[in-house]
């Protein structure tokens, strides 16, 4: 192996650090909110402590390495050993000890203070949202004390810059995790139990958000959108997601939306405004809206969402959704009615 690529591995740390300025719309190095800018701050000074711990041990190994090779190419027998040195690697090693003692210290008392900061927003009132997850998508619903102003929706989180947000976390099958890393931390759904995060998100933009728990097959299948918006536009769109489905335009979509009442979809799915009332699969009122289709797996597409509808277990194996067995027009039609649902 070439000298350079060896050094690879001991390089690795700085390299990281040279790195995290990077932004990405899911990083723990690009934080959208006070939350995750705390996490940042943990998370750096646990890089560079840890990482000029790890440079003193390379420097230090140097040195021995150095003296080693000095010893063997003196000539004559080795030098006998100096009576103060044993004294100065006593006290080498006790200051060593205080240095790693210090250094643990430091990062212990960096964490009791982030997560002190980190409880502070769940006193502030705001937004309410419930996340339920399954498997392997994510059903969100919007609450409010107004029932007519709560509605659902599945595998998109719309979020207004500045509100604080509470999101009852649950599950209803095996333990999933919520993990929007631009936001905030991870947060384990367990079922039977509810957990919650308190979140501020402050830049607006779109973030995803990822299942970090094992949790089957499709595992790596379970993602959401997180979209920060103005005030003005959350409420916009809020205001249209408790309106009904609108009315299908065409001949085509009136058939989809025909075959989809009277067909299995019913049985899975809720459509407002039409007969269509299942519980057990993601609502689907305004299905045309979203940015992906199947938690993340293909973007939101004519093309895709035909796919997906004929063949499922092609896509996503292991998924909820059966295979139905469609005829090419009555394809056409469902999928042309489910593209007016916006």
């Amino acid at each position: 192996m070439n000298r350079p690529l060896r050094l690879l591995p001991l390089l690795a740390p700085l390299l990281l650090l040279a790195g995290c300025d990077g932004a990405g719309v899911q990083s723990v190095l690009d934080p959208a909110g006070p939350q995750a800018d705390r996490i940042d701050i943990v998370w750096r000074l646990m890089l560079w402590v840890c990482g000029a711990f790890y440079l003193m041990v390379l420097g230090f190994l140097a040195v021995a390495v150095l003296r080693h090779r000095r010893r063997r190419r003196a000539e004559g027998e080795p030098p006998e050993p100096h009576p103060g040195r044993e004294g100065g690697l006593r006290a080498a090693l006790a200051g060593w000890v205080g240095l790693i003692a210090l250094g643990l210290l430091t990062l212990i008392a960096a964490s009791y203070v982030v997560d002190r900061r980190l409880a502070h927003a769940s006193g502030k009132q705001g937004l309410n949202v419930q996340v339920t997850a399954h498997q392997w998508w994510w059903e969100v619903e919007y609450l409010d004390e107004d029932p007519s102003k709560r509605f659902k929706t599945a595998n998109e989180l719309r979020l207004p810059a500045g509100v604080p947000v509470r999101i009852e976390l649950r599950s209803s099958d095996v333990i999933h995790s919520f993990w929007v890393p631009n936001l905030h931390g991870k947060l384990d759904l367990i079922p039977g139990r509810a957990n919650e995060i308190h979140l501020i998100p402050e830049r607006t933009g779109r973030f995803r958000g990822q299942c970090a728990e094992f949790c089957g097959l499709q595992h790596a299948h379970m993602a959401f959108d997180v979209t920060v918006e103005e005030r003005g536009a959350f409420e916009a769109w809020r205001a249209h997601q408790v309106t009904t489905a609108a009315e299908p335009a065409t001949e085509l979509a009136r058939k989809g939306r025909e075959h989809f009442e009277t067909s299995h979809c019913a049985m899975c799915h809720a459509i407002r405004g039409t007969k269509a009332a299942g519980s057990v699969a993601p609502d689907l009122t305004h299905l045309a809206g979203r940015a992906t289709i199947a938690a993340g797996a293909l973007p939101n597409t004519r093309g895709n969402l035909a796919a997906w509808i004929a063949d499922p277990q092609g896509i996503k194996p292991g998924s909820r959704m059966p295979f139905i067995g469609l005829e090419p027009d009555e394809l056409d039609a469902l999928t042309a009615y489910l593209e007016t649902l916006r």
